[in-house]
């Protein structure tokens, strides 16, 4: 009789345990990874910082057109989208040429050292 009620208040236990931790995981995983918090677009200059998770610049707002980036962001070689439901356009020049790359939510991309990122426009766009 003993061992039954033991093995019962361990299943409470373990499911009291197991909703808190539900309850507790969502809000806690918004989107934030590598110190780029949600809901951020974040410019990392060079494997170092990426590798540190320390961002030089970060970027929030949705814009209608491009904003340019700032010294820190400029030239970044990572860019890492936190948001869950908007992209990222990233207009960057490679040999005097200009392009526009679009960045999902929730994604990453590298940039070598003949890419130069110049501009960032978010949009509320959920997909490329």
């Amino acid at each position: 009789m003993t061992f039954t009620k033991r093995i019962a208040a361990v299943a409470v236990s373990l499911t009291a345990f197991t909703s808190t931790v539900l309850v507790l995981a969502p809000g806690a995983s918004a989107g934030s990874w590598n110190g780029c918090a949600y809901p951020q677009v974040c410019f990392y200059q060079n494997i170092d910082r990426w590798n540190a998770g320390n961002p030089d610049a970060r970027y929030q707002d949705i814009t209608s057109g491009y904003q340019n980036l700032s010294t820190a962001a400029r030239g970044a070689n990572y860019v890492y989208n936190t948001r869950n439901d908007d992209v990222a356009w990233l207009r960057y020049t490679e040999y005097g040429q200009t392009y526009y790359t679009c960045l999902a939510p929730n994604s990453m991309d590298h940039f070598d050292a003949e890419e130069t990122l110049t501009g960032i426009r978010i949009s509320s766009a959920s997909h490329c």
